[in-house]
């Protein structure tokens, strides 16, 4: 299998658990926006978004739906199963629909925008992402002060997925600090290699630039 990849936050996810599973594929790097490029991309995914794994019968995208066939294939509990799934699709529902859409919509003003020349930075939706931040990260820092990971006592793909924007705030600016328990359960990712540098070893451009903007 092939995975088609860029280094933007959802594909950058994608590799991430696929090298944290050691999954048999391979990686390419794709760029369906480029001109001339869209209809090369089409029919494997009619969004032209990445990532998608392909090789074994009809082409899969979204990057969950990735991390379950690639943890599964690895006969992994990293997508966890049995009784621990409910919650682990509770963090993933919650997640998606709170603190990172709050991390995305503030990354896409401050990162995305600016960096693929988007438009201009729009400072009442930075303000209206991070009132939505504020809210769902004091609900996760109080989550996780009394557990080590979001399902269980070990990582799983609800950790990864939570942290999706999280390597991107160098740009994004998001608060972090204020919220300790965040802070440590983050922290713990620095010991995994596969999250730490994913793209280690892969023909993967750097993303362009974002330029300097003084709020």
């Amino acid at each position: 299998m092939k995975l088609l990849f860029s280094r933007n936050p959802n594909p950058r996810l994608a590799v991430a658990v696929a090298r944290y599973l050691d999954a048999k594929v391979e990686f390419e790097f794709a760029s369906p926006f480029a001109p001339g490029q869209a209809e090369l991309y089409r029919p494997l995914n009619p969004n032209l978004s990445l990532p998608i794994l392909v090789g074994s019968g009809r082409a899969l995208w979204e990057t969950d739906a990735i991390a379950c066939r690639l943890s599964r294939d690895a006969r992994s509990d990293f997508w966890r199963v049995g009784d621990d799934e409910p919650e682990m699709i509770r963090w993933l529902s919650w997640g998606k629909e709170n603190f990172t859409r709050a991390c995305d919509i503030v990354h896409f003003e401050r990162g995305t925008k600016l960096r693929y020349g988007l438009g201009p930075l729009d400072r009442q939706r930075v303000e209206e992402g991070l009132g939505q931040f504020r809210t769902a990260a004091g609900i996760l820092d109080a989550e996780l002060s009394g557990r080590e990971w979001l399902v269980g006592r070990s990582v799983s793909y609800a950790d990864f997925r939570m942290a999706t924007l999280l390597p991107f705030n160098d740009v994004a600016g998001l608060p972090l600090e204020d919220y300790p328990s965040i802070v440590r359960w983050y922290g713990q990712f620095g010991e995994i290699d596969a999250w730490r540098d994913p793209f280690k070893g892969l023909d993967a451009p750097e993303l362009p630039p974002v330029p300097r903007l003084v709020e």
